[in-house]
């Protein structure tokens, strides 16, 4: 039995932790370790919701007098501490954050061990996406990036309509994020508008440009360009999809395509807050876990070799079952997918 330690606590590093406990037996954890920097009453709830699902506390050694006073009773004291009792650390810390944390703690403490960050942290290891580029996972990938909520959209939808045999069938894919501001979670400033970004590479936004390395580790090179809005709205990303097939390709095998794909959901629903609602009440603990929710409605063939539709991107939900799988397959290389079973349950076919 190993430990897992999750460093940070927001919309991915909670949710991850209470799917670790919950399964902690079906999937031979001995410890699942949380390691939380910022002692803040606010938090407290989360906290002790997730130490009574059976969560061990990690602090600073000098905040822990702060979380005491919160009524909080850390288990550990210090990261390296959490660090050198852990088999995987999953990094679920704010954009950078955890590429320092490479540099200042990962590193030294790297052989027998996984590191896992998240997509703002280009550059921490090898791009991954479950589902999509599993066969470029090798023993010798001690870090690895789990992509951003977008970029799991469009790699799956990429992968779903434009895979054949050992290669992709694809000219060229362009595709519009339309973001929302905050998650529902987060305690931040609204927009009171639509706000466009920046196109400031190559591939436009980093949700392409991470999904062309993505698929660059099954030697796949493909022309992929992305931008992005936000708009003034908590409920979900909204993926628009354009693919240039090099074959033919009718609305039949498109949306069959589609449907066999298991990371992948369909939806009738045209708004986004119908699906959001979907997920709250039947998802895991309020969270779809699908990489994408194809609204299958929209789902067209233009021109012969053209795909364009709408998906919805469960932001906070879709990466969960990524970190989860490579966790799975570094503990357990020949019998991962037998572990990946328990998690069956949280991806519905159809919202």
């Amino acid at each position: 039995m190993d430990t897992i330690l999750i460093v940070g606590t927001g919309t991915i590093g909670e949710p991850l932790a209470t799917l670790f406990c919950t399964l902690q037996r079906e999937l031979d954890v001995e410890e699942v370790i949380v390691y939380k920097h910022t002692p803040r009453l606010q938090d407290r709830p989360a906290l002790s919701a997730l130490v009574q699902a059976g969560a061990r506390l990690c602090v600073d050694p000098g905040k822990a007098g702060f979380f005491e006073e919160l009524g909080l009773r850390p288990d550990y004291l210090g990261l390296e501490t959490a660090i050198a009792r852990s088999k995987v650390v999953i990094d679920c810390t704010p954009d950078g954050v955890g590429l320092r944390n490479k540099e200042r703690f990962y590193l030294r403490f790297r052989g027998g061990r996984l590191f896992i960050a998240q997509g703002s942290e280009f550059g921490f290891g090898k791009p991954y996406v479950l589902g999509v580029n599993d066969e470029a996972l090798g023993e010798r990938d001690d870090f690895i990036q789990v992509l951003s909520c977008n970029t799991h959209s469009i790699a799956s939808v990429v992968h779903a309509l434009a895979r054949n045999g050992d290669g992709y069938d694809l000219e060229w894919g362009k595709f519009l994020c339309i973001r929302r501001a905050s998650d529902v979670g987060q305690e931040v400033d609204v927009i009171p508008a639509i706000k466009v970004n920046d196109h400031h590479s190559p591939w436009g936004t980093h949700h392409a440009r991470d999904a062309y390395h993505l698929f660059r580790t099954v030697g796949a090179e493909l022309s992929l360009f992305s931008s992005a809005v936000q708009i003034n709205t908590q409920y979900m990303h909204v993926l628009h999809f354009h693919l240039r097939m090099r074959r033919s390709t009718t609305p039949e095998e498109a949306e069959d395509r589609i449907v066999r794909n298991p990371y992948i959901a369909i939806t009738h629903k045209p708004m986004t807050n119908l699906v959001f609602s979907f997920g709250r009440d039947h998802g895991f603990h309020g969270r779809l876990l699908t990489h994408a929710v194809v609204v299958l409605p929209t789902l067209h063939v233009h021109a012969d070799q053209e795909v364009v539709g709408y998906a919805f991107t469960p932001q906070d939900g879709n990466v969960l079952l990524s970190n989860i799988a490579a966790t799975c397959r570094f503990l357990w290389p020949r019998g991962y997918r037998e572990k990946l079973h328990y998690f069956r349950r949280f991806l519905p076919k159809e919202v």
